[in-house]
């Protein structure tokens, strides 16, 4: 549990930071954490975490939900996009980033970046969708952002792309807004880099911001190949036969 505590205690200094000074109590809400979880969360599995959750009840969203929205992609991928909640399209299907929005991250990944949805894993700092596609709210963030957490932990990604205002302070822990975080990389727990930018629904009603995401995705599609060839280069030589 240490390293869920210790998680959970940066989460209420950033809650502090927003101007939150108290979150309504819900015996409910502790549902699903327990003494008895293993110290070690890498050894836990994105299965295990999806199996955690339940059919969850923490938090107020739940009342209007059709589908929890996991997350999707690859379990071990080096990239993770983080969108701040599911939307129509994404409750209906359970999955994320199905919807228009989601056809623009679909562009990104594959012209800007060169991969496929496949080799990224993408998911939302809250499962359930808002009323109305609105904000998610602190109390909701609360119950959620450890799940998040916990596959991020599964993940060990070694990138994250923070896609909107609501990934980016939760993940971060900041006020500033996504406009003055974009461009350059900040850091998640374990020194794991974010590169925040504009959410492709955003790019969708402001066309002309697509130049500066385009910008960010260049910045983090460089690091990823620099990461690999880091690895390569610390690999050891093939054994060679005469």
């Amino acid at each position: 549990m240490k390293p869920l505590l210790a998680d959970i205690r940066g989460y209420l200094k950033y809650l502090e930071l927003m101007g939150v000074e108290g979150l309504p109590f819900d015996d409910g809400a502790t549902a699903g954490f327990k003494d008895d979880e293993p110290e070690d969360s890498a050894a836990l599995t994105l299965q295990d975490v999806r199996k955690e959750i339940g059919d969850c009840t923490r938090c107020k969203l739940c009342k209007g939900r059709t589908n929890i929205v996991f997350g999707a992609g690859s379990p071990k991928a080096g990239l993770v996009f983080v969108g701040e909640g599911p939307g129509r399209d994404e409750d209906i299907k359970g999955l994320p980033f199905v919807g228009a929005a989601g056809a623009m991250l679909t562009r990104i990944i594959e012209r800007v970046l060169n991969l496929t949805r496949d080799d990224v894993y993408i998911a939302n700092i809250v499962k359930c969708r808002p009323p109305n596609n609105r904000n998610p709210e602190p109390d909701e963030i609360f119950a959620c952002m450890p799940f998040l957490e916990k596959q991020l932990e599964v993940i060990k990604p070694a990138l994250i792309v923070a896609l909107g205002n609501v990934a980016a302070k939760s993940l971060i822990g900041t006020k500033t807004g996504i406009t003055a975080l974009r461009g350059r990389f900040h850091y998640y727990s374990g020194g794991i880099k974010i590169m925040p930018t504009y959410h492709p629904a955003f790019l969708l009603r402001n066309p002309a911001k697509k130049r500066e995401t385009y910008e960010d995705m260049l910045m983090v599609k460089a690091e990823l190949e620099a990461i690999v060839k880091d690895a390569d280069s610390t690999s050891p030589p093939e054994p060679w036969t005469p």
